[in-house]
């Protein structure tokens, strides 16, 4: 691929979080023309479920970009009005292209029809496909032990992420990351790709490959009833769900009723000589160890230490901060933890 920009293009992009609000400002900062930006409605939020804009929203305002919040776009669905709005705004915008990042709507197949006749809509998939096609392939990749995630330029069809491919680019998961730290790595890589993937098609350098038939796996949309810890697990799965599950829903570690949401935790060794006892007798999640350093439990194989934690209404606190105001001690036993509701395959 030649490392001259190409020209312009006319673009229509439909996204809604920080992942793609990054996408839609590298664009526009590029010179791509913006005719038309989708964006999810404003939602309640925050304790006082105040109505709040998306990001993509607040970049499409900053920058006086054309904007549209249709509730659906189907045309035969609970708000044919939206849609047919829609379907006006995109056939008015005369886009070359429609790129497609964390949008939250189906789109149905008049769209992929009609949005932009030069190259359809590219959708900024956030995994290595085929591995992790749906809603939440970050935090999976995490939970799953993947040693790589990544970024997918994929030509949208009317599957679940089943479009051809035209871009994808590796990126290795630390030990450290957390869906947090991560999300904010693809989505910078996220935004890079599909510069070139843009610039590679006006200078016909890219060429589709279809997505293998095998290694399929779903990421199943994250909910909260998974957040509680199931201690029977092992401890290098309840770690990797730790760091899954920041920022959302979090981890929970429920004692004597209460949610313990826990932000960081590590493998950690058997317990030494003093709560050699304890430890030998212990069934999964029993609290073996208590120290500044860390809080040390018991799982279905192997040791879980705590490090980061909070209480409802409360912030997040290191181990030695939270325990000046929650005493625990060895013996005590969280709660067990109901069995997955969703499988990760791996």
């Amino acid at each position: 691929m030649s490392a001259t920009t190409a020209a312009p293009l006319r673009v229509v992009f439909a996204g809604t979080p920080e992942f793609a609000r990054l996408a839609l400002e590298r664009l526009h900062v590029r010179g791509h023309t913006i005719r038309l930006v989708l964006t999810q409605p404003d939602r309640p939020a925050g304790r006082g479920m105040q109505l709040q804009a998306s990001a993509v929203k607040h970049y499409a305002l900053e920058h006086n970009l054309p904007l549209a919040q249709p509730r659906s776009l189907r045309l035969d669905g609970k708000f044919p009005e939206d849609a047919q709005a829609a379907r006006a705004a995109l056939e008015a915008a005369q886009a070359d292209v429609m790129v497609v990042a964390a949008y939250g709507l189906i789109l149905p197949q008049w769209v992929l029809d009609s949005a932009a006749a030069r190259w359809g809509c590219l959708n900024i998939h956030g995994s290595l496909l085929p591995r992790w096609r749906g809603a939440a392939p970050i935090h999976r990749a995490i939970e799953a032990g993947d040693a790589e995630t990544g970024v997918t330029i994929m030509q949208m069809d009317a599957g679940l992420d089943t479009g051809d491919m035209l871009l994808v680019r590796a990126l290795p998961i630390t030990d450290n990351d957390t869906s947090a730290s991560l999300h904010d790595k693809v989505a910078a890589l996220g935004a890079e790709l599909i510069c070139q993937a843009l610039d590679g098609l006006q200078q016909d350098a890219l060429r589709a490959c279809r997505q293998p038939t095998a290694g399929v796996t779903y990421a199943h949309k994250l909910s909260k009833e998974e957040a509680l810890l199931d201690w029977r697990q092992d401890a290098v799965s309840l770690c990797r769900r730790v760091r899954a599950f920041d920022p959302f829903p979090a981890a929970v570690a429920r004692l004597h009723g209460e949610a313990i949401k826990v932000w960081r935790a590590q493998v950690a060794p058997p317990p030494d000589a003093a709560d050699a006892e304890v430890a030998a007798n212990s069934v999964p999640g029993t609290i073996v160890a208590v120290a500044a350093g860390g809080i040390t439990v018991a799982t279905g194989a192997g040791y879980l230490q705590l490090l980061e934690l909070q209480r409802a209404g409360g912030r997040r606190l290191g181990v030695a901060e939270f325990l000046r105001g929650y005493s625990l001690q060895s013996g005590m036993q969280f709660e067990v933890g109901a069995t997955d509701a969703v499988k990760t395959p791996v």
